[in-house]
This record gives structure tokens, C-alpha cells and sequence, in this order.
């Protein structure tokens, strides 16, 4: 614009001067200066004038800058509402979704509520009448004399409340997989009693099969069953005055250490007693639980063998063909389950010698079973053996003490294949150690905290009996009912 003025100013030509008059060099002067200030002024009112447009076109310019600017964050913030809005609706979608999906789950749990309560009902109106005419039957077999082949005294629910006091929790000793244990005087005879809680769906038939199982056997390494109420599923066993092999190994309530020669005749004990259940007739036994919470000691330190009511009968056929029986589904304690029955179902008296193999780790370590085995082996392969031994027990020999546990170890083979014969391997090795501890013990007794006792009876040999065993089973599996198991629920 400024240049545009230019030229025109350029291109406009002046107007001529007047005629003027003959003047003077200082008029003339004069008059060019003020020629040249008009000039000059016009020079200067166009360049205001510039100036000044320039001015509002720069003000224009700033305002639709600010317009421009103004506008982008609208549409920025359009853009982010959108956004979001979107972003709102996608999880509202993904809400009711889930809403939708939880519904659906909550439908189909329902119906298997459903399914399941009316299974329910049906298995107890069918339980129902199986008791009811297992009542009749052991009614009737009552009435013709039937009644002298029980072969456990029967408590009434009465006694067994008047004995424990009605279950006060300080008569309580513990608490096994199904119910509680209560300590009690039944007879003039101190005893345990073991009662089946209401809510153990599989209790019941653990409480039938442990009846049927001690009711039949008779081993000094065996816990001895006294008497029961099916009624109320409570059996009465024989009352163990030390406890549990795992309460005092870990030295539960404080108690002295148990001496290396007790130990070695407890692992003899427990290896003479699971071969009674492993050469049991008609059928063997295993065990299937095997763990030092579930061997009980005597006021003696006598060990027995407790809760066999995970114990399975194998078939003879089996037995004496494979050794191995399939099981539909597992059971026992995790660390003490043989891998191999755990992974395929098929269950053989060696997935007791697996347990047996762990239990004997820890009777010699007193460490929980967690990974027992591996810490053992490997410290046997650096030569730091004698710092995996129970350390209160100041005078191990620890040359005898890796051979025990070298044989547990073997015991504990993955492979059921590579695990030693408990009758042929495992006992004689066993009754060694135990020979060694007695000759090395106070004149035949045994130390523990210091104190000593008179040393346990050897315990008997299986075959001793085998034939009061046989009897047993032959007519307990005779009779699918009788007035042992006629009070059940």
C-alpha cells in the first residue's frame, strides 16, 4: 500500500508555479523550504496513513489469530468429549457384558444348585431306606442270634456324651481329617474317641471302612480299636499317652528330643506294622496316609499305626499279578502321596513305601517334608550329612544314620519300580539299627529327655495273625450289613 502511494505521487505531476515576479535569493530560498515542508508534511500524512492501515490489518490479523486459536480448542475439546464419550460407552458396554455374562454364570450355577440339591435328596431318600433295611436286618439277625459276630463294643451316644463331658474343648486332643479327638475315661479305661463331624461328606464312609478294618486286626503296631456308636460315628480307641511321632519330633508343648536309638526302633516298628497291613488275607491293605501325624506313641514310646480310614483293599488277583490296583481318584497327604498313584490312579502296597521313605527322612532330621528329599540327597553328594541331623540329638552315629537314610531315599524313588521290598529290603535293614540301638541303650531300655524305660515288646511277627485276620474279613465281607452298621445315619 505504501509503495502504491509512491507511485502515485510520482506519477501525478506537479502543477507549475505561478508567474512570479522577479525575486531575491532569500525569497527564493525561502519558498523552496516551504515547498519542500509541504512535501515533506504530505510524505508524512501518507506514511501515517500506513502506518495506521498497517496497524489494522495487524489487529485483524491478531483477532482472527485469536478466532483461529479460539476455535481449534473447541474443536480439541469437542474432539476429547468425544473421545471420552465414546470411551464411556465402550465400557458400559463392557459392563452390561459382564453383567450379561455374570447372569448367565449365576443362571447355570443355579441350575446346578438345583441339580445338585435334588441329586442330594435323591441320595438321602435312597440312604433312607438302605438304613432302614439295614435296621431290619440287623434286627432280625439279632432275634436269631445273629448279634454274638460283633467283634467291637458298642457305646451308647449317652456314654460316649457322659465320657467327654458333653465335647468340652478342653478334653479336645486334636482334630483328625474328619472330626475331632476327644481324650475320656469309658470302662475305667482311659481312651480317645474320635467323632465324625456332620458336614464330612465323606466321612461316613471312612468311619465304616476304619471300623471294618480294626475291628478285624490285632497288631502290637497297630492302634487298637475299643469300641464304637455308628449310630453317631464315633469310635473309641485306645488312649496314646505321648501323642503323635509328629507332635514329638517337632517337640510340640516343649518335650525333651527323642534319642537316636528310640527313633531307630519307632522307624522298626512302623516298617512291622505296615507289613502286617501289606500281608493282610484275603486282600492287603494300603494304607494310602501314612505320616508321623498318623503314628500315635504309647505312654512306653510303643508306636502304632492310627486312621486307617483311607485304607483300600486290594484284590488278591492284583496283588499277586501287578501289584498295582487304578483308583478313580487319590488320596492322602500331599507331600507323603506316591507320584505315581497321584499321576495315574494305580495304587500298589510300594505307594506306602513311598510315604514310608519321607516319614523315615524326617524321623532322623525332625524338618518338614517339603522338598526333604532333595535336601538330603544333596547334602549326602557334598558331604554335609551330619548338618541335615535333628541337631538336639548331641550323639548321632552318623555312619549308621546315612545308611538310614540312604535307605529312605530309596524309599522315596519317583519310580515305584525303584523302590526296595519292604518284607525283603526295608524291615531286615530296619531291625538292624534297631538291634544296634537296643545293645547300645542302658541295659535294654530306651532314653528320652533323659529319662529311661523298659524297652517296648518286639513286635509280633505278621504271620502270627493272618488267620484270625482271615476269619475277620471272610465274614465281614459275607455280610454286606450287620448290627455294626445298622445305627448309621
Amino acid at each position: 500500500m505504501l509503495q502504491g502511494s509512491r507511485l502515485a505521487r510520482i506519477s501525478t505531476p506537479e502543477a507549475p508555479d505561478p508567474p512570479t515576479q522577479e525575486i531575491g535569493p532569500s525569497t527564493f530560498h525561502s519558498r523552496k523550504m516551504e515547498a519542500e515542508m509541504r512535501r515533506l508534511r504530505q510524505e508524512l500524512k501518507q506514511t501515517m496513513e500506513m502506518y495506521s492501515s498497517a496497524c489494522k490489518e495487524a489487529l485483524s490479523a491478531k483477532q482472527q489469530a485469536r478466532e483461529l486459536h479460539r476455535w481449534r480448542m473447541e474443536e480439541e475439546q469437542r474432539l476429547e468429549e468425544a473421545r471420552m464419550s465414546e470411551e464411556q460407552a465402550l465400557a458400559l458396554v463392557e459392563k452390561e457384558k459382564a453383567k450379561c455374562k455374570a447372569a448367565l454364570e449365576a443362571a447355570e450355577a443355579a441350575e446346578k444348585i438345583a441339580q445338585f440339591e435334588a441329586q442330594k435328596r435323591r441320595a438321602a431318600e435312597l440312604r433312607a431306606i438302605q438304613d432302614a433295611e439295614e435296621r431290619k436286618k440287623a434286627g432280625n439277625g439279632l432275634s436269631h442270634g445273629g448279634g454274638a459276630d460283633i467283634r467291637y463294643r458298642r457305646y451308647e451316644i449317652e456314654e460316649i456324651e457322659s465320657a467327654t463331658k458333653d465335647f468340652a474343648n478342653n478334653l479336645k486332643i486334636g482334630e483328625g481329617g474328619y472330626g475331632p479327638v476327644y481324650r475320656a475315661h469309658l470302662d475305667h479305661t482311659p481312651v480317645a474317641i474320635k467323632v465324625l463331624r456332620p458336614d464330612a461328606a465323606q466321612g461316613r464312609s471312612q468311619f465304616q471302612q476304619e471300623v471294618e478294618v480294626l475291628c478285624c486286626i490285632r497288631h502290637p503296631n497297630m492302634v487298637l480299636l475299643l469300641g464304637a456308636c455308628p449310630e453317631y460315628g464315633c469310635l473309641v480307641y485306645e488312649y496314646m499317652a505321648n501323642g503323635s511321632l509328629e507332635d514329638r519330633l517337632f517337640r510340640r508343648g516343649n518335650t525333651p528330643p527323642l534319642s537316636w536309638q528310640l527313633r531307630f526302633r519307632i522307624a522298626a516298628e512302623i516298617a512291622t506294622g505296615l507289613l502286617f497291613l501289606h500281608q493282610t488275607k484275603p486282600e492287603p491293605l494300603v494304607h494310602r496316609d501314612l505320616k508321623p501325624g498318623n503314628i500315635l506313641l504309647d505312654r512306653n514310646f510303643v508306636s502304632k499305626i492310627s486312621d486307617v480310614g483311607l485304607a483300600r483293599l486290594v484284590p488278591p488277583s492284583v496283588a499277586d499279578s501287578v501289584t498295582q490296583y487304578r483308583m478313580t481318584s487319590t488320596a492322602g497327604t500331599f507331600c507323603y502321596i506316591d507320584p505315581e498313584y497321584q499321576q495315574t490312579g494305580m495304587l500298589g502296597v510300594k505307594s506306602d513305601i513311598y510315604s514310608l521313605g519321607v516319614m523315615l527322612l524326617q524321623i532322623i532330621t525332625a524338618k518338614p517334608p517339603m522338598g526333604l528329599t532333595h535336601h538330603v540327597q544333596r547334602a549326602i553328594d557334598k558331604g554335609t550329612f551330619e548338618d541335615m541331623l535333628d541337631p538336639t540329638v548331641p550323639d548321632w552315629p552318623v555312619e549308621e544314620a546315612l545308611r538310614f537314610a540312604r535307605l529312605a531315599l530309596q524309599c522315596a524313588e519317583l519310580r515305584r519300580k525303584d523302590r526296595p521290598d519292604l518284607g525283603n529290603e526295608v524291615l531286615p535293614e530296619l531291625n538292624r539299627l534297631r538291634m544296634l540301638a537296643d545293645d547300645v541303650s542302658p541295659a535294654g531300655g530306651f532314653s528320652y529327655g533323659g529319662s529311661t524305660g523298659s524297652s517296648p515288646l518286639n513286635s509280633q511277627s505278621s504271620q502270627d495273625v493272618f488267620s484270625d485276620l482271615q476269619s475277620g474279613y471272610d465274614s465281614s465281607r459275607s455280610r454286606s450289613s450287620t448290627s455294626s452298621y445298622g445305627g448309621r445315619r
